[in-house]
């Protein structure tokens, strides 16, 4: 059995989002979701998986993440990722960096080839530098769509038709066929951030987790909510030590420990033995599954 899981953030307004535009986000994530269950297939290990469908969405402007991901209140992006294999329990993370243009590969090349799990800032990009991490300009990651939300989160609007900040985050999940769980989160934060914040995409346990023989989490939604909660990690010690089903770990996370604080957004999660869990608390979550056993679907509305 091999499976893939990915999201492209949670908290839709649906009353701002033509037919059209859904349109336009279920074949991305179709696309992508194809792409990386491709490396599965051909016998590719889940963490090569999650690393090609995030970086496909750090490159899709329609996702907060990479190019068009949300800009801080000086109108610059600082980008954060992290990734985990499932076999060791090895992780690496970047965040605040502004010249990555994909950072999942930085938080990879930390991973694999640093003694560290978490670097920030101009150390991380030092880092990239020296491991022929592709660097560019700050600009590459602005768009005209994202320049209009900041603008509006100024005026104390909501944004326009795109994942609603603060909730818009990128990831992908994957169980490969020797039983190898991963996970990998992106995102941009939330637009009109104070400069240097960083949410839960890049701390293990809290927006990211795997563990073989458990499961492989990652989360959208406001990142305050999902580090105070250690959310990714809450569901896998559900699974692991009370005996929950991951889909009740899920929900519970989802429906009772992360609204108690205050907290929106969902999580995708997939299982040592392929279960796969997609739950969110906000109006939608863009999401994508597909297994060995013939399972596609792709869905941004319940």
């Amino acid at each position: 059995m091999h499976v893939l899981a990915i999201h492209g953030g949670a908290g839709v307004v649906l009353n701002r989002i033509s037919p059209g535009r859904f349109g336009e986000y279920e074949v991305s994530l179709g696309r992508i979701l194809d792409s990386g269950f491709d490396i599965l297939e051909q016998g590719g290990s889940s963490l090569d998986a999650v690393t090609v469908a995030v970086r496909m969405l750090e490159d899709d402007p329609l996702f907060n993440a990479g190019r068009g991901a949300a800009l801080t209140s000086e109108g610059t992006a600082e980008l954060d990722a992290a990734i985990m294999d499932g076999r060791d329990e090895r992780a690496g993370a970047v965040a605040a960096v502004q010249h990555v243009r994909n950072p999942v590969e930085l938080a990879r090349y930390v991973l694999e080839k640093s003694p560290h799990v978490l670097l920030v800032g101009s150390g991380a990009e030092e880092l990239a530098l020296r491991g022929g991490i592709m660097l560019v300009p700050n600009e590459y990651f602005r768009t005209s769509e994202r320049a209009r939300q900041l603008e509006s989160e100024k005026r104390g609007e909501r944004g326009g038709d795109v994942v609603a900040a603060p909730q818009g985050t990128v990831g992908a999940v994957a169980l490969d066929a020797m039983g190898n769980l991963a996970a990998a989160t992106s995102t941009g934060g939330i637009t009109n951030k104070h400069l240097g914040r960083v949410g839960d995409s890049p701390i293990v346990g809290a927006g990211t987790y795997a563990r073989n023989g458990v499961c492989a989490v990652s989360g959208t939604g406001q990142g305050e909510y999902f580090i105070r909660a250690v959310a990714a990690h809450h569901i896998a010690a559900a699974v692991e030590y009370r005996g929950l089903a991951l889909e009740d770990a899920v929900h519970e996370l989802v429906h009772r420990v992360l609204p108690r604080l205050g907290g929106l957004g969902g999580v995708i999660a997939i299982g040592a033995d392929g279960e796969v869990a997609m739950d969110f608390n906000t109006e939608g979550m863009f999401r994508g599954a597909r297994d060995s056993a013939g399972r596609r679907t792709v869905a941004i509305t319940r």
